[in-house]
């Protein structure tokens, strides 16, 4: 089994002033393995870790509690998780899910539980102010192949671009995620019964995380598949309960890591619940990671997994969607990828070594 002699991060920003920032952690073992993982910044992890949090529980917690861990199972990792934010325990956790895999020659997605070869993907928009800038991203995302478009709706801003969308494409699955922007007033109900009438897969957030009654009330009153905010087993066990979504968006950031997303998938499953994945994170390790998760039998949706095209790549190969389809690796171990060291040690903005 490995043991974990050292734990190095690194806080890193995309060049030239683009937004996207991950802390990346590196562990290593005594046998020269090294393990990989990534906790998005800037919000984008949707788990409410700030950077100066998560850098703080791998610095002062997290990181000394795994210096000469014997590392026999990854869920070994559990209790120096609980030490930290859940933006720090996603990294940590993925990261000992890597060195394992690396150490036992054992692909990450096999290891998992993972059963498909390929992913089916799906894109996610940003926020466009104009329809005629929705519709025509919308029209890239398709023709690159993807087969699921998620588009933010808030209140002002959510029939109308939904129908301009359903217009332009009638087939698409189209998922609208509201990010909790409404309430349980008679005024955002009619909006959110009125997104019903356009087919959509799923409203994704439409209430704020802790209300599983409104979900549930909702789910009650409209034929489109909720999927509430899923932060932790014990939520997510409760919504299946109170009937209150259809669909898991599953994010290890969001969960605190794979052990947990893992266990996440298995409740929906068993539960009948259809599930997606979402990998967030500028760098490539958080979406390797999201492949071999997505290759988990529960997952039946297009998931959004891939790197976005155009920036530095920092894992080779690249996790790119070709077709609308990323391949899941399974002839090498671990997260399947090459982390170039070399290019994040010189964008570091800041880094920390933790030796045995």
């Amino acid at each position: 089994m490995p043991q974990i002699q050292g734990c190095d991060a690194f806080r890193v920003a995309m060049p030239r002033g683009r937004r996207p920032e991950s802390v990346l952690v590196r562990l290593t073992a005594r046998d020269d393995a090294v393990g990989w993982g990534e906790a998005a910044l800037n919000g984008s992890a949707g788990d409410g870790s700030g950077a100066d949090e998560v850098w703080a529980d791998i610095q002062e917690r997290m990181g000394p509690a795994l210096i000469g861990l014997d590392l026999e199972r990854p869920e070994d990792v559990s209790a120096a998780a609980d030490l930290g934010c859940r933006g720090a325990a996603a990294a940590i956790d993925m990261a000992c899910w890597d060195l394992w895999c690396r150490a036992r020659g054992l692909p990450l997605a096999h290891a998992l539980g993972g059963t498909r070869t390929s992913i089916v993907t799906g894109a996610r928009l940003s926020p466009e102010p104009l329809l005629e800038s929705v519709v025509s991203r919308v029209n890239q995302a398709v023709g690159a192949g993807h087969t699921r478009v998620t588009v933010d709706v808030r209140p002002g801003w959510d029939i109308e671009p939904v129908r301009e969308i359903r217009r332009a494409f009638p087939a698409l699955a189209l998922v609208a995620d509201a990010g909790h922007a409404y309430r349980e007033t008679p005024e955002h109900l009619a909006i959110l019964e009125g997104l019903d009438a356009y087919g959509l897969l799923a409203i994704v957030r439409p209430f704020p995380a802790a209300d599983l009654g409104a979900h549930a009330r909702l789910q009650r009153q409209i034929g489109t598949a909720l999927a509430p905010g899923i932060g932790d087993l014990d939520t997510l066990d409760a919504a299946i309960s109170r009937e209150a979504g259809r669909v898991l968006d599953l994010s290890a950031a969001r969960l605190g890591g794979l052990t947990a997303a893992r266990s996440a998938h298995d409740l929906a499953y068993a539960a009948g619940w259809d599930v997606w994945c979402t990998g967030t994170g500028a760098f490539g390790i958080a979406q390797a990671a999201a492949v071999a998760l997505a290759a988990l039998p529960g997952v039946t949706l297009p998931s959004e997994v891939s790197d976005p095209a155009g920036g530095p790549v920092f894992v080779s190969p690249p996790v790119r969607s070709s077709g609308g389809v990323v391949g899941v690796p399974y002839t090498q171990p671990g997260l399947g990828h090459e982390i170039d060291l070399a290019r994040i040690e010189r964008l570091a903005s800041r880094r920390l070594r933790i030796p045995a």
